[in-house]
């Protein structure tokens, strides 16, 4: 009889431990599994373009997350820093934009840099065009004609123009992609020669992109 119950009673025991095991194991995967969610979701990135710069500097597996093709570098709470152009983040360089760009171009630094990252258009190129284009946001084509790249066309005297200042800055950022950097005119300096006459052009949109970088 003294038998049996010490028996049961170290099945009693194992079923508890063993049960107890089996919660705890659950809330630890939970936990990883919550961990991984907010990890995930708290990161944002972009698809590769030619534009993106391969920077993985650690063992982080980007296919692990369900994230391909992106640069990944670690940063302060175990987050990810994705660096899209010149070791500047997405977010990075939408603030740069927007604290030099002025007149109808003020507040466009996100639909610059998203467009131009989705064709592969180097963002601070587009807007340093814009920029010398333009007077900064401030010349009659820009505020009357919504042309912000000095295209020619229609519609505006000899020049092109748009229906609103959103569709001008997408209108000159595709033609941006379409003549030159889809024919493999990707640089300031060959992009120069084809855009404009003036041969001081170029070194005009430098100063402008180092301006924006600053």
């Amino acid at each position: 009889m003294k038998t049996e119950s010490i028996i049961r009673s170290l099945l009693l025991t194992g079923i508890m431990m063993i049960s107890l095991g089996v919660i705890i194991f659950n809330k630890d995967q939970l936990d990883l599994k919550a961990d991984k969610l907010a990890y995930q979701t708290s990161v944002s990135y972009i698809k590769k373009t030619p534009l993106v710069q391969n920077r993985e500097v650690d063992d982080t597996k980007t296919e692990s997350l369900g994230l391909t093709n992106v640069s990944m570098k670690p940063a302060n709470g175990g987050l990810v820093r994705i660096e899209v152009v010149d070791h500047f983040t997405r977010e990075e360089i939408i603030e740069k934009l927007n604290n030099k760009l002025g007149g109808v171009l003020s507040g466009k630094g996100q639909l610059i840099v998203d467009t131009s990252l989705k064709l592969g258009v180097d963002p601070f190129v587009a807007a340093a065009i814009m920029m010398h284009e333009t007077g900064n946001g401030t010349s009659r084509i820009s505020r009357t004609c919504n042309n912000v790249g000095g295209q020619k066309g229609s519609g505006c005297g000899a020049y092109q123009a748009f229906s609103d200042i959103n569709t001008g800055i997408v209108g000159m950022i595709n033609n941006l992609y379409k003549n030159f950097y889809s024919r493999g005119l990707n640089t300031i300096d060959s992009i120069g020669p084809r855009y404009a006459e003036s041969g001081a052009w170029s070194a005009k949109i430098h100063y402008y992109v180092n301006m924006l970088k600053k």
